[in-house]
């Protein structure tokens, strides 16, 4: 073996050892979640009775889940402490015993791990000691060229001895391989060994180095990268042992050997590279994921169905989350903290929100309740129109109470209705004499439909329309299936009546709701009334925002913009129909306020 081979394998060596570093570094171990500290612990106990040499990492991971955990505790301690007492400076926390029996583990297997360790290192220092003892032989072989036969066979013994002897210390390593091959070339130059026996030296290396290259060919298109590569480095281990082979194949073969190291270690670098890529992958969507579930939050759901959204959203989440990979593992624990944190935020605040509506819900029940009482001391009394207002009211509040639960809603509902449907039964009952007069008035309002019809458009005057509205107002109640009806028939001669005679449209609109104001007034009905009222003052309310909206858009143009500017005319149009709109509105109050009052 020449000197530029021997630079090769060395370079090809510190190459091997510097990939396998690296994946010692970027390979991240997939270990078990813990859920309490006394499972930590059992898993100690596990890997102290097993073998510890490979239960490093697992190890550095259980101290960091049991510190992680008590520190939670402590903070859950603290805050609770703070909570009862105000003052976080008196806080001590409880004693850990588990801590005690943790750290006597972690001892245990610091001592042993030290205990291994020193084993190793004087196994290598024992081995040192061997190799360079062979060393020192093989150098007196090269110093007496008597009895060359004798002489090999001592010098295959020695290297046969050599082979057998594997760890040294690491910064030895180089210095010994160079000292050993300068001592073997130096026999083989030295003693002259004859040309069969060194031809047959070097033909059983050639075979022995042409197989190792046809293994390192074979392992190239191994699917586990990762194994291919711990198995090129054992047939390094291997290449380095065997001697030399005649000058004239001996680049060649080596070339061979080192393209097929080459292609395996590219293909081992490449992986780690598509593993750092997918890394970055997982740590793009695990941060998206994160900020899905924090937004969940920015504004928090106010109904239980969209709380049943949210946790909908939420869990779907959860279960991509499984589904990632591990992000790098600078990051990859901190996004699990912030993912798992924001989970806990959410669900307790789902909480907090359930418990809200859970009070809300009982003390809904007990003012429905309180309505039911009062509409069952109502229901017998005989003041037919004065209990009548009180019931409206009380199904009026009723309608302002918000939910109650599903248990009660139902049974609290049916007390309240049976109360209510009680007395007007009664009514009914006692009014059904009524029934024979609402006929004759639907009688008489026919006749005054027929008497408007009647009225030819030269005879036609707004003082005659009014006088029959006034008519038609002072008769009593109709059948109810009929009121509406004829109601609608009567108001619809009158529409044509006012249009007839070219009253304008705000003035027909008021007279035509004066007449209605007029029947809702006839029939003694309040309610109505008021219900009429709340609709036209929240209308003029929106018409006076949005009056005020298109104000201030004309407010934002210059006189330049505004000359023949096509928008500026319509939105004094709009204005202007607003307006007119409000005036109506004002009107129709004033009416309704003339009647309640």
């Amino acid at each position: 073996m020449d000197a530029q081979e021997t630079k090769d394998i060395l370079l090809d060596e510190n190459l091997d050892s510097s990939l396998d570093q690296q994946s010692a570094v970027d390979v991240e171990v997939a270990f078990e979640q813990y859920a309490t500290k006394s499972e930590v612990i059992n898993r100690m106990n596990t890997l102290l009775a097993e073998n510890i040499e490979k239960a490093k990492s697992e190890i550095d991971y259980l101290k960091q889940c049991y510190y992680k955990m008590r520190k939670q505790e402590v903070e859950e301690e603290r805050a609770k402490f703070v909570e009862e007492s105000g003052s976080e400076a008196d806080f001590n926390p409880q004693k850990d015993e588990t801590e005690e029996v943790f750290k006597e583990l972690l001892n245990q297997f610091k001592e042993k791990r030290a205990l291994l360790l020193k084993e190793k290192q004087q196994i290598k220092e024992d081995n040192l000691a061997r190799k360079l003892k062979l060393i020192d032989e093989l150098k007196q072989l090269t110093e007496d060229a008597d009895d060359v036969s004798k002489k090999y066979q001592d010098f295959q013994t020695i290297q046969l001895s050599w082979r057998e002897i594997t760890d040294v210390p690491q910064s030895e390593v180089a210095e010994l391989w160079k000292q050993y091959h300068h001592y073997v070339e130096k026999f083989y130059e030295l003693l002259k060994i004859n040309k069969e026996l060194r031809d047959y030296d070097y033909k059983r290396n050639y075979e022995l180095k042409t197989a190792l290259c046809e293994a390192a060919e074979k392992i190239i298109e191994e699917d586990d990268v990762v194994s291919a590569f711990h198995q090129l480095q054992k047939l390094h281990e291997e290449w380095r042992e065997i001697g030399p082979v005649s000058k004239d194949l001996r680049e060649e073969l080596w070339n061979r050997f080192k393209n097929a190291s080459t292609m395996i270690n590219k293909k081992h670098q490449q992986h780690f590279e598509d593993i750092k890529v997918k890394e970055k992958q997982s740590e793009v969507e695990k941060t998206r994921l994160c900020e899905k579930v924090e937004a969940l939050l920015v504004e928090k759901p106010s109904s239980f169905t969209k709380w049943e959204e949210a946790t909908q959203i939420l869990l779907e989440a959860q279960a991509e989350w499984k589904t990632l990979g591990f992000a790098p593992k600078k990051i990859n624990n901190a996004l699990y903290d912030r993912f798992r944190n924001a989970c806990n935020i959410f669900f307790d605040a789902k909480g907090e929100f359930y418990t809200s509506v859970k009070t809300q819900l009982e003390t809904n029940l007990k003012r429905k309740i309180t309505l039911c009482e009062k509409a069952e001391a109502l229901k017998d009394s005989t003041e037919w129109r004065k209990t009548t207002d009180k019931l409206i009211a009380l199904q009026k509040e009723w309608k302002t109470i918000g939910a109650t639960s599903r248990k009660h809603s139902d049974e609290v509902w049916k007390r309240f209705i049976s109360a209510c449907d009680y007395f007007f039964d009664r009514k009914n009952k006692e009014q059904s004499s009524l029934k024979d007069e609402e006929k004759d008035n639907l009688a008489k309002k026919k006749e005054l439909i027929d008497e408007l019809k009647a009225i030819s458009v030269e005879d036609l005057t707004t003082q005659k329309v009014r006088d029959i509205i006034t008519k038609f107002n002072a008769i009593g109640h109709v059948p109810f299936k009929d009121k509406d009806k004829v109601y609608k028939e009567f108001h619809s001669i009158v529409d044509k009546c006012f249009a007839s005679l070219n009253t304008s449209k705000s003035k027909h609109r008021v007279d035509s709701f004066s007449a209605t104001v007029e029947q809702l007034n006839a029939e003694d009905n309040k309610s109505n009334l008021l219900r009429e009222r709340d609709k036209l003052m929240r209308h003029f309310e929106h018409i006076r925002t949005e009056l005020k909206t298109y104000e201030n858009n004309i407010g934002f143009l210059t006189s330049s913009s505004r000359s023949g500017n096509s928008l500026v005319k319509d939105l004094e149009k709009k204005i202007e129909k607003l307006k007119e709109e409000m005036n109506v509105i004002v009107q129709k109050v004033e009416i309704i306020d003339n009647k309640l009052n």
